[in-house]
């Protein structure tokens, strides 16, 4: 185990596979197996970044896997910034940010790669997703490709709100995303460093959609490669409807938007969202979801604050300059019934 020598040096394989580990030592015996045996030697390093575990983690990673490298840290810095320690400390020409929930099919590195290689134009790109308990299953993290509405809902190709799809080969063409999913995002090391990493103020969920975001708007594209796969727990930190995860999903989107809009629309966009968050109230204090409807609330007003560190715009909205930004995504799935993405007009070809 190798614990001095981590950044890239000329000759080693070209892609650093990190897995970013807080007290995880289940997640590593379970899952880090598939992912050494399927990672090749001359393409890819798997390395763990310990997030100052104290659980036996380290032990289990000397005894049970010699061949992957370790970075450790003296103490917890969250995801978002324990990324953005680790990939500055290891500056590989690609980066895999791989969760510790995700096990890797064999050759699933291998079309990233290649595909990374011969599209200069790419920033990111992520596998297929499947979920681990049910293969058959799209994955909700990110599935086969990310997507964001006319008001910043994301979705994904293979998964709407929280209705996951069957994976019947109906996604399996490469296609062009607005985001690639945080759970298994390969990456340009040196964009990524360039476009500021992670935003540790998310602390948690749509970090890698702001990422993205931001990469896009350096001119680079992100894209779903399907003929890798991977499958991925999901849903291990927090429970869909719990108040903590509505909380960062209403706070997190605001500050996506804010970050990421130009002056121009930003604050229409933001008011017709406060609408929609109001609605969105709305429906947890008719159902009796008191603290989900409070979450709601304090993620407006910690936004209101929060909003402020934030001075600098983009020239440019790639919600009205992107088609696939032009789906309501809303009215598609409640009003309209739609709960396949090949059943909305970017999901059919219509772009």
């Amino acid at each position: 185990m190798n614990e001095t020598t981590h950044r890239y040096q000329p000759g080693m394989p070209p892609v650093a596979v990190i897995i970013l580990n807080w007290n995880g030592s289940h997640l590593l015996r379970e899952y880090l197996p598939a992912v050494v045996a399927t990672t090749p030697g001359d393409l890819g390093r798997v390395i763990v970044a310990d997030n100052g575990s104290e659980d036996d983690s380290l032990e289990i990673l000397a005894r049970e896997f010699p061949s992957v490298e370790v970075i450790r840290f003296d103490r917890n810095h969250g995801f978002a910034r324990g990324y953005n320690k680790a990939i500055e400390e290891t500056q590989y020409p690609y980066t895999v940010l791989l969760n510790s929930d995700v096990a890797t099919d064999e050759g699933w590195l291998e079309p990233l790669y290649t595909f990374m290689e011969t599209h200069e134009e790419a920033g990111g790109c992520q596998p297929k997703i499947l979920s681990y308990r049910h293969s058959t299953t799209f994955e909700y993290a990110g599935a086969c490709g990310g997507f964001i509405d006319r008001n910043g809902y994301p979705y994904c190709r293979g998964r709407i709100f929280d209705v996951c799809e069957e994976d019947h080969g109906q996604y399996d063409q490469e296609r062009e995303v607005f985001w690639a999913t945080g759970a298994a995002l390969m990456v340009r090391t040196e964009l990524y460093l360039q476009a500021g990493g992670l935003d540790p103020e998310f602390f948690a969920h749509m970090e890698e959609i702001d990422l993205c975001w931001r990469i896009l708007l350096m001119g680079k594209s992100l894209w779903a490669v399907p003929s890798a796969r991977v499958y991925h727990l999901g849903g291990g930190s927090l429970p869909p409807n719990n108040p903590r995860k509505v909380y960062l999903n209403f706070r997190n989107n605001l500050l996506m938007l804010h970050k990421n809009l130009p002056d121009s629309d930003r604050d229409a966009t933001l008011l017709r969202r406060r609408l929609l968050d109001t609605i969105a109230w709305a429906k947890f204090v008719l159902s009796g979801q008191w603290r989900n409807a409070g979450a709601v609330v304090k993620a407006h007003r910690d936004f209101a604050r929060m909003r402020r560190q934030y001075t600098s715009h983009p020239s440019v909205n790639l919600l009205k300059a992107r088609r696939d930004t032009r789906v309501n995504i809303l009215i598609d799935f409640y009003l309209r019934g739609l709960r396949t993405f090949d059943r909305l007009r970017i999901g059919s070809g219509d772009e």
